[in-house]
Order: C-alpha cells, then sequence, then structure tokens
C-alpha cells in the first residue's frame, strides 16, 4: 500500500486510546471513528468527551466522521483496533473484546487492507489469535489477502505533555511494506517520530514489559514504605534524600490500579508461564500492590476508634482523571465498611452514576463536615490547596496516602500518617 494520497482509515474503539488517535490522524488522513457503544458515539457527536482526554473545541473542529454502524467502515484502507484487554477474576486474560473486535473487521474489511492493533497483549495475540479470527469472518487469508500489524498504545490518561502525536511510536507489520506504510501513517500525526520493531511479537513484548516494570519499581517502593513506616521513618523523607543520587529511579509509594499497570503483568505472566517459566518477580510485585488497599485499611483502622467518620478524598484510579475503572479507592472504602467505619466519599472529577455502580458510593457534592480522619486517595489537583484540618475533630487523623498536605504533619489539632 503506498501512501500517495490521504487513506481512509477506521479507529475502532473510541476510549482513552482510541478517540485521541482518531482525532489527531484526522489532521491528516481520512478518518471514521467506530463504537459499539451508541450513547458514546452521540455524545461525542455532541462534543462531549467524558474521559476528557479530547477537549470539547477540538473534537467539534476534527473532521472525523463518527459512527456505531460497521457498514460505514466496510471496504477502508486501514483498520486500527484499540480496545480494552483485561484480565478475568482469575487475573487471566481476557481477550473477548479483541476477539470480537477482530470479528467485527474482518466482516467489513476488502482483499488488501491493513489491519494494526494497539491494544496490549502478550507476544503472538495479534498473529494467532486475532489473525485467525480476522480470517474466519472475512473468508480472506492473513499475510496473503490482508495483512496484520502492531503499534502499542502509550496514553497515559490526563497526562497533556504526552499526548498521542508527541511521542515516540512503535509500529511492526508482516512485511517490511507494511512496517513502513504503518511508519508513514503514524509519522504524519508525530513529526516521523517512529521505532520500527524488528517483528509484531517484539512490539507486543516491548508493549507488555513497559507498564510491568513501572509496577515492579511501584511494588519496591510499596515495600519499602511499609518496612519504613514501622521503623517511624517517612518513605518521602527517605526517598528525597536517596533521590540525590543521579542514577536513583523517581518512584512514589501508592495505589496501583486501571486498565494498564495492574493489569498488564499478568500478560506478560501467562505468556511466561506457558513457556514454562514461573514469573516470581512479575507476580510478587503485582501481591504487594495489590496488597496495599488491606494495608491502608488496617492501618488507619488501628489509629481509630471504633465507628468513626471517614471521609475518603478522591476514588478515580489516578489523580486528574475521571476514570473509575479498577480503582483501588473503592477497596479501601469497602474494607473500612466493613469494620464498622461510616465512610463518605467525594470526588470532584467522578461521575456519580458511574460511583455508585462500581463501588456502591454515593458521592459527596460538597467538601464539608465533621470527620474522625479524612483520607487523601487522589491526589487532584483541587485538593492540592485544600486544608484538610478543617473538616476533622479535634486530635483526629490526616491519612495522606499521595503526600497532598505534608505541612499538615506540623499541626497540633490533627494526627498525621502518610504512606
Amino acid at each position: 500500500m503506498v501512501m500517495d494520497q490521504a487513506l481512509r482509515i477506521a479507529v475502532i474503539g473510541l476510549g482513552y486510546v482510541g478517540l485521541p488517535l482518531a482525532v489527531a490522524l484526522a489532521k491528516h488522513q481520512i478518518v471514521a471513528g467506530f463504537d459499539i457503544d451508541a450513547a458514546r458515539v452521540d455524545a461525542l457527536c455532541s462534543g462531549h468527551d467524558r474521559t476528557n482526554e479530547v477537549a470539547p473545541d477540538d473534537l467539534v473542529a476534527s473532521t472525523i466522521t463518527l459512527t456505531s454502524q460497521s457498514e460505514d467502515i466496510r471496504g477502508f484502507d486501514v483498520y486500527i483496533v484499540a480496545v480494552p484487554t483485561p484480565v478475568d477474576e482469575r487475573s487471566d486474560p481476557d481477550l473477548t473484546a479483541i476477539t470480537a473486535a477482530s470479528t467485527l473487521v474482518g466482516g467489513v474489511i476488502a482483499s488488501g487492507a491493513i489491519i494494526v492493533f494497539e491494544s496490549t497483549v502478550y507476544p503472538g495475540v495479534t498473529e494467532d489469535v486475532c489473525g485467525p479470527a480476522l480470517e474466519a469472518a472475512s473468508g480472506l487469508r492473513s499475510g496473503v489477502d490482508f495483512h496484520l500489524g502492531y503499534s502499542p498504545e502509550r496514553i497515559n490518561p490526563g497526562d497533556k505533555i504526552h499526548t498521542v502525536d508527541r511521542i515516540t511510536k512503535i509500529v511492526a507489520g508482516q512485511t517490511p511494506e507494511v512496517a513502513q506504510t504503518l511508519s508513514q501513517i503514524y509519522g504524519s500525526m508525530n513529526n516521523g517520530d517512529i521505532f520500527i520493531a524488528k517483528s509484531i511479537r517484539a512490539a507486543e513484548a516491548a508493549k507488555v514489559i513497559e507498564n510491568s516494570q513501572r509496577d515492579i519499581n511501584i511494588a519496591f517502593i510499596n515495600e519499602v514504605a511499609m518496612i519504613f513506616d514501622r521503623m517511624g521513618l517517612s518513605v518521602h523523607d527517605v526517598l528525597e534524600a536517596a533521590g540525590t543520587k543521579w542514577n536513583f529511579l523517581n518512584f512514589s509509594p501508592g495505589l496501583v490500579g486501571g486498565h494498564c499497570i495492574g493489569v498488564d503483568p499478568f500478560y506478560l505472566a501467562h505468556a511466561a508461564k506457558t513457556h514454562g517459566h514461573d514469573p516470581e518477580i512479575i507476580l510478587a510485585g503485582r501481591r504487594i500492590n495489590d496488597s496495599m488497599c488491606q494495608y491502608v485499611v488496617d492501618r488507619v483502622d488501628g489509629m481509630l476508634a471504633r465507628d468513626s467518620d471517614i471521609l475518603v478524598m478522591g476514588l478515580t484510579f489516578k489523580e486528574n482523571v475521571p476514570d473509575l475503572r479498577n480503582s483501588q479507592v473503592g477497596h479501601i472504602v469497602e474494607g473500612l465498611n466493613a469494620l464498622g467505619h461510616t465512610v463518605f466519599v467525594h470526588d470532584p472529577l467522578a461521575d456519580a452514576a458511574e460511583a455508585e455502580r462500581y463501588y456502591g458510593v454515593k458521592l459527596l457534592e460538597s467538601l464539608s463536615g465533621d470527620y474522625d480522619c479524612v483520607i487523601g486517595a487522589v491526589a487532584h489537583d483541587p485538593y492540592k490547596g485544600f486544608s484538610p484540618e478543617s473538616l476533622i475533630r479535634s486530635g483526629g487523623l490526616v491519612a495522606d496516602l499521595k503526600a497532598i498536605w505534608p505541612g499538615v504533619a506540623d499541626l497540633e489539632t490533627c494526627r498525621y500518617w502518610s504512606l
């Protein structure tokens, strides 16, 4: 496929990954954005992106065509699949969405199409799972009638600096020619900042270790935070000192949730096990990070009287995003409620209906009240200038999980604890 003219590109899945990519590509190519959620498409057509990844003005000004009808993307030149790849209740890879997307695309492709996958997978999924699904739905042959590609997503939700058009994109194709075409397509939106991987499997592997590496590094810091807590040391004081060394890695303790860092290591672990290797470090990191919720619950409960009133500030999985999926804060709320405390939750970015649906939590509309404990769970920008001691009863506890309010430690009116 030669790029001597603009190509017709269909982006499948309009979430945190697909929408920003589609809007960026639409500045240079003919792009249609497809999502099976008709309500999501209707909201985007009206200029509203609930993820806050694309500004309303940019969305309205874009030349992108938005649809929930598969017939609208029939016969396109390139299909980019950006759908979720979660894990199931046993922490095994759940390929339901990516397989379904492959079947859908297979029903509308024509000979000569390129199908690119951006979803995080373990090495081999693109060619061994998605390829056969495309073949079965299309009646065409992978590597002959259509070709596969892989370009791993590197979206960091809420990050307005490392946007999809400002970062290096990895691309890989079944043939060198496909890889070159993908390099030109993606390069058109990011000034040619492209790395062509040696193979699709190499690109898949590169993606799955990126977040696994972060997970392991955070797990180390979480473990030393627990160790220093027992010693009466602030891990933040320790990290500040250690950070003066030129090659010390800058990681902070905290909860690891969301749909990437807390999920991707399980994909790598699954691949390791199928090849006869026991992924000890990878799974140890997961165990440590998954244990942090219970650690926080136990520490807070141990510092409070029975039946305390607790305010949790922040419910989303990370700061400055509205995404509630796989938020570990929900487990803290559940754990404290189970111990007999009365827990109230505030989050200025989370959707109230989603909070109740996911976690059974009714969000407070405003920050007011008188509590025995305030937990700073998510470092949203609106919280950084707030004074939590104004909500604390005399002698109450500020549990500052993200070191949002270190100055509170110097106050005599309340107690302060941080990871």
